[in-house]
């Protein structure tokens, strides 16, 4: 018997977003559970789980959840929405019932159908059907803190599927009972696989014949199979997710328990295998056709040289509307402009649009048709995941990019990402596990990480004071890297207003008390190869006035500054800034007449060695007075062991940066 699936990545996904359950029943609650106002296992806890369960059946073709939860405060009661995600048609939620019971014990039945939404409608990663995910949304009545939330669903799923199904034993809320089971098909049972004639097949025809699990659990927690060949968890007491300022894609360290059908026999035969068969999709796209090579010639020259070319075919594909930052056409205004689906880099350089992946694709098969050296790379989105190699599944996947080799070095650079400058690549796509075309088989790569002095904030302007402390000033915003890329496709994506609102939202958290800024205009906003500069206007009072002196801050633009690391004494993720960088300040402040420098910051340099440094002075003259402030930050990301370096660090930074600029009413000027 042959089971063959398609969209099988979207599958694991709904198996990550809406794990379902087996219709276990309702449960009487203790009476100390009705009581209960905290839980001592999880101190300050806006609500705890009290149950969950997952059952998942692939002979069967269902999934079934099913929960309780106690909410605790205000902030619990968000969990009486509930949101099931599923592929319409070919997917059905059944069986939702829910139940509220207040701490008195009145029992309030879930009445009316749920809501069913579109999430999203699209095509699959590797281009095959189009699918719809929907999802059915409920809420759960009468919830009050206190209440006890209790509901199950279940999702089954049609013959041509199979669930491959992902436990997410660590969650947002503490955990004190729960218990998964997975039952696969009679053949992936152990001892049995390899024996039978029943099998599935991917959406390649490939043949599936292994059934693994990747684990992350507590120490001495592991899955187990009973004698019928159901694969069991049971835990006791599972702690929340971190919520912590600053953390990776937290979903990349959560406990859980990934299941999935494989024909790969080790994790290098599957990477092997998945990593070929993309290259060979890569380079049917990317072909330089007699099309492409007529195209290519007529943008460069025979005497530019390779990076002279690279420069020009990239500045062209960048021209093209990346319909990721525009708007997807829908299929009849495609059929009204006589448009088709990208198959081909041609298809996509002749409607002069496309996504970022067909764009990145077409930028390739140029530079192969210049005759240059170029092979597609393909990472994990870091915003999105971190990339790990026990995990097989290569929809870990999701953006494209191109590595240039000439000149004896190679080049990653960024097509796909609109406004990005040549050889700028963005943050997410930094410091990414992914692959690699290659022909000695060798796919696995670690994209370069961002180099911090390529990432630069540069804050100049002036204030001009008043004896009582009244400023008018302005500055310039001189912004190159991953700031100027983000505030570029901020103005894709937003009108001009919009923008600026933005920006001005920014500066409320830079600017000290009493101060106002807004920008007045951005220059460069829509030219990626020059310095993104926004210019901005200051007013209102700084610092405190006596019948003496004026006590200003000494560093204006970090009076208010949040520092994420100096509160908080213990770290449990690791710290994951993005992006080395350096931020530097030149302030100058015009003095009122009549008064002089009495005090301001000192020279310092406080270093954290090969991470951060920072280094400060001021400079008094005649009339004015300039402070300056640099913080290099070289470092991206910081384990947990090394946070305890880090937070020293930024506890200093944080001290040196209440120091006060104070200035002193000259005696001569007292009748003033």
């Amino acid at each position: 018997m042959r089971i063959r699936v398609f969209a099988r990545h979207l599958f694991v996904f709904l198996a990550v977003a809406s794990p379902a359950l087996v219709l276990a029943q309702f449960q009487q609650p203790t009476a100390e559970e009705l009581k209960m106002t905290a839980d001592p296992k999880a101190p300050g806890a806006a609500a705890v789980y009290l149950n969950i369960e997952e059952i998942s059946n692939d002979p069967l073709h269902y999934q079934s959840y099913y929960a309780r939860i106690k909410v605790l405060s205000e902030k619990g009661k968000e969990l009486a929405t509930v949101e099931i995600p599923y592929l319409r048609g070919n997917f059905k939620v059944t069986a939702i019932e829910a139940r509220t019971i207040h701490a008195d014990g009145t029992v309030i039945p879930l009445a009316g159908k749920p809501e069913d939404l579109m999430i999203v409608k699209t095509k699959s990663k590797k281009g095959n059907d189009p699918f719809q995910v929907n999802q059915k949304v409920f809420t759960l009545p009468s919830v009050e803190v206190g209440s006890i939330l209790e509901y199950r669903y279940q999702l089954d799923y049609d013959d041509h599927h199979y669930s491959s199904p992902t436990w997410e034993v660590q969650r947002p809320y503490f955990v004190h009972q729960a218990h998964y089971a997975f039952t696969p098909f009679e053949a992936f049972r152990p001892g049995i696989m390899n024996q039978t004639t029943y099998y599935l097949e991917d959406s390649r025809g490939r043949v599936l014949n292994t059934l693994i699990w990747w684990p992350i659990l507590p120490n001495n927690t592991r899955v187990k199979a009973d004698a019928a060949g159901v694969y069991g968890l049971k835990l006791t007491d599972i702690p929340a997710a971190p919520d912590e300022e600053w953390m990776p894609p937290i979903g990349s360290f959560l406990y859980n328990v990934r299941f999935y059908y494989t024909s790969a026999t080790t994790p290098a035969n599957f990477w092997t295998s998945e990593s070929k068969d993309w290259s060979k999709d890569v380079d049917h796209f990317a072909e330089a056709s007699k099309s492409i090579r007529e195209t290519v010639n007529g943008l460069i020259a025979p005497g530019d040289s390779e990076l002279d070319k690279a420069k020009k075919l990239y500045k062209a594909v960048q021209a093209l509307d990346n319909t990721d930052y525009s708007r997807k056409k829908t299929e009849s205004e495609m059929k009204l402009l006589k448009l088709k689906t990208a198959k081909r880099a041609e298809d996509t350089w002749s409607q002069k649009s496309g996504s970022s992946e067909d764009i990145a694709l077409l930028y390739l098969a140029m530079l192969r048709a210049a005759n240059l050296n170029a092979v597609a790379v393909k990472v994990v989105n870091r915003e999105r995941a971190l990339f790990n190699i026990s995990y097989l599944n290569f929809d870990q996947f999701d953006d494209t990019l191109v590595a240039l080799n000439t000149g004896g070095k190679e080049l990653l650079l960024d097509p796909g990402e609109k406004m990005s400058p040549f050889l700028t690549v963005n943050w997410r796509h930094s410091g990414a596990g992914g692959v690699q075309q290659s022909k000695d088989g060798h796919y696995a790569i670690t994209s370069p990480s961002q180099a911090y002095p390529d990432n630069k904030t540069v804050r100049i302007g002036t204030v001009t004071l008043d004896a009582q402390g009244a400023v008018t000033g302005s500055f310039r915003f001189v912004m190159t890297g991953q700031q100027a890329l983000y505030w570029r496709q901020a103005a894709l994506r937003n009108d001009p207003e919009e923008v600026k609102k933005r920006f001005d939202h920014e500066l409320e958290s830079l600017v000290p008390e009493g101060i106002e800024a807004h920008i007045d205009h951005f220059l460069g906003l829509d030219d990626p190869d020059v310095n993104l500069l926004a210019m901005v206007v200051v007013h209102g009072t700084l610092g405190a006035a006596t019948s003496k002196r004026l006590l200003l801050p000494g560093f204006f633009f970090q009076t208010r500054s949040y520092n994420s690391f100096v509160a908080q004494e213990k770290r449990q993720a690791p710290v994951d800034m993005h992006y080395g960088e350096t931020v530097a300040d030149q302030v100058t402040y015009y003095l009122p007449d009549g008064f002089s420098v009495e005090g301001a910051p000192q020279n310092n340099k406080i270093s954290w060695p090969d991470h951060a440094v920072l280094v400060s002075r001021a400079v008094s003259e005649p009339g004015k007075i300039t402070v300056v402030r640099t913080l290099a930050r070289a470092f991206s990301y910081a384990k947990p062991d090394e946070y305890q370096e880090l937070r020293g660090f930024y506890q200093k930074v944080a001290a040196a940066d209440q120091s006060q600029l104070v200035l002193a009413r000259n005696p001569a000027a007292k009748g003033n």
